[in-house]
């Protein structure tokens, strides 16, 4: 970071973070194009690809922990400099003594070893001081790093649903793509769309809409519970999972789990308990292929879905 000129703030951290922890591919190619033309980062261009690579926080969080970071920053810097200009006048107390001690004139050693003495517990006191703020002061970098996690955490979910939104599915999918499949595995999509979405909204009103949205993402999320699979809410009625390491077959009987729970599913009216609709969803399901990226990843599971759609909806159809 010291080779740039960015600010050093909770953005660029996260930034140089997820580029040396190499869990952004994306991020990390736009970062190695630009030190291979040999161009700085400056805080625009950290800006730009915070922006473009990694989940846009919340403003205002992160302006809270930017000055919560500058603030402790100058604190520790400012006990330094105290300590420093302590250790400078002890040198100087250190070398008078030094001088009286060469010249053996016991008249002026009494006085350097009282004042050295004198010095000596000034600067243990003040070395204390600084060891206390340092140890003050991780703890609240804890806090903040803990804030800065949650913050951008936050920004990858669906406020609605409480699953991930484009953008964490976006970022979950390119680590999809990097890791390595395991014998008998696979990784796999499942795309799924809510079946004629559009009369529900038109027949029982928006708000309606919404719970059958909500109902769907609370549907998803105790369905989906193996390790490192995730549901997202890929657009508007549009929902996808993410399954690596994860058979096909394993990943159409997750999605014809989710498929007959929703179907399952009553929207009752709250007060009388009158089931007002049921609701069916269709999906497609595909596997990644060796040549595969992202884009060609989410075509072929959406023809899958699609087919799904032509063929009389409520199924999941497999991409051959």
């Amino acid at each position: 970071m010291g080779k740039h000129k960015a600010a050093f703030n909770p953005v660029t951290f996260t930034l140089w973070y997820e580029y040396v922890a190499g869990i952004n591919p994306a991020l990390s190619a736009a970062i190695d194009a630009l030190l291979k033309d040999h161009k700085g980062l400056d805080d625009p261009a950290v800006i730009a690809l915070y922006q473009k690579h990694i989940a846009p926080a919340d403003e205002a969080v992160m302006a809270q922990i930017s000055g919560e970071m500058e603030r402790l920053l100058a604190s520790v810097a400012q006990s330094a400099s105290q300590t420093g200009n302590q250790a400078g006048a002890f040198g100087d107390q250190l070398n008078g003594l030094n001088k009286a001690l060469a010249s053996r004139d016991v008249e002026q050693l009494k006085p350097r070893l009282t004042e050295v003495m004198a010095g000596t517990a000034e600067m243990k006191s003040s070395v204390e001081a600084l060891q206390q703020k340092v140890s003050i002061s991780q703890e609240e970098i804890n806090r903040l790093r803990s804030d800065l996690e949650r913050a951008t955490s936050e920004a990858l979910l669906c406020p609605m649903t409480g699953i991930l939104n484009r953008r964490g599915f976006e970022k979950k999918i390119e680590s999809l793509l990097s890791q390595r499949t395991a014998d008998g595995h696979s990784h796999c999509l499942v795309m799924l769309d809510i079946d004629h979405f559009k009369k529900v909204n038109d027949t029982h009103g928006h708000l309606m809409g919404d719970r059958v949205i909500q109902a769907l993402g609370e549907i998803l999320r105790s369905a989906v519970t193996g390790a490192n699979h995730s549901a997202a809410r890929y657009g508007g009625e549009e929902f996808a999972l993410l399954l690596p390491q994860t058979s096909l077959d394993k990943s159409i009987e997750l999605a014809e789990t989710v498929r007959n729970r929703t179907k399952a599913m009553k929207i009752r009216n709250r007060t009388t308990q009158e089931v007002l609709l049921t609701v069916t969803i269709s999906g497609g399901v595909t596997a990644l292929k060796p040549d595969d990226d992202a884009a060609s990843l989410i075509s072929r599971a959406d023809a899958a879905l699609y087919a799904a759609k032509n063929s009389g909806r409520d199924r999941v159809v497999t991409h051959a």
